[in-house]
C-alpha cells in the first residue's frame, strides 16, 4: 500500500518465497518439516532479527519447504506482546545491512531486506559460491487489524505444516486452504495512513 507508513507501530504478517518457489529448506513428512541445512540457516537468521533491530518483537514463525511465514511486531502496537525469542548463535559475517543504516525506527521493508540479505549470504557460503539468488524479489505482507485476526494468523502459522497438502506454494497441492480466501477478504485499508514527506515505504508484491 503506497500510502501506508510501514515504520509505524503495528503487527505485520509476512510471507517470503524462495526464488522460483523451489523446495530449498527441507521436506514435509507426516505433517512435520525435516529441516535441511538451508532451513536451519533461515531459522537462525530470522530469530536474530530481534538482536539487530531492538525495536521489533518476533511472534509466530514457520519455515516451509519453499517459503517462510512470520509475524513481526513493531514496538508500540496495540496487540498482545509475546516474549522475545532468544537465539544463542549470532549471525555470522558483516553486520551492516545493504543500502540502509540501522535506524531506531526501521520500516518493514528494511527488516525483511536485511533478513533476506543475511540468509542469502550464509546459504551461499554453505554452497561455496560467491553469489546466488535464494529468494524471489519482494515479499507478501498483511497489516494485522485486531486481536481476532492476530490469533487466526497465529493458528495458521502453527498448523501450516499440517496443511501443506493445501498450500498454494506446494506444487502438488490438492485443494484450497480457506485461510487464503479469508486473507483476501480484507478490502479496506488500515486506518493509519502513510505521512507524506518521510520517503516512500518499501514496495511489496501484493497489496493485502
Amino acid at each position: 500500500m503506497r500510502e501506508y507508513d510501514y515504520s509505524q507501530a503495528g503487527a505485520y504478517f509476512v510471507t517470503v518465497c524462495v526464488h522460483a518457489r523451489k523446495c530449498l529448506f527441507g521436506e514435509v513428512i507426516d505433517g512435520e518439516l525435516q529441516l535441511d541445512d538451508h532451513g536451519k540457516i533461515v531459522t537462525t537468521c530470522w530469530h536474530n532479527l530481534s538482536f539487530h533491530y531492538p525495536a521489533i518483537i518476533l511472534d509466530a514463525f514457520v519455515v516451509m519447504p519453499s517459503h517462510v511465514h512470520g509475524i513481526i511486531i513493531l514496538v508500540g502496537a496495540g496487540s498482545p506482546r509475546p516474549h522475545r525469542e532468544l537465539v544463542a548463535e549470532e549471525v555470522k559475517g558483516g553486520e551492516t545491512p545493504p543500502l540502509q543504516e540501522i535506524q531506531k525506527k526501521p520500516t518493514l521493508g528494511q527488516i525483511i531486506g536485511y533478513f533476506k540479505w543475511q540468509s542469502t549470504k550464509r546459504i551461499n557460503e554453505l554452497r561455496g559460491i560467491i553469489s546466488g539468488q535464494v529468494w524471489q524479489r519482494g515479499y507478501y505482507e498483511h497489516v494485522i487489524r485486531d486481536d481476532q485476526s492476530l490469533n487466526r494468523i497465529r493458528e495458521y502459522i502453527a498448523t501450516n505444516r499440517q496443511r501443506w497438502h493445501l498450500d498454494r506454494e506446494n506444487p502438488q497441492a490438492q485443494g484450497k486452504d480457506g485461510f487464503d480466501g479469508w486473507l483476501a477478504s480484507f478490502k479496506v485499508s488500515p486506518t493509519k495512513k502513510y505521512k507524506s514527506g518521510r520517503g516512500d515505504p518499501a514496495p511489496t508484491e501484493a497489496k493485502r
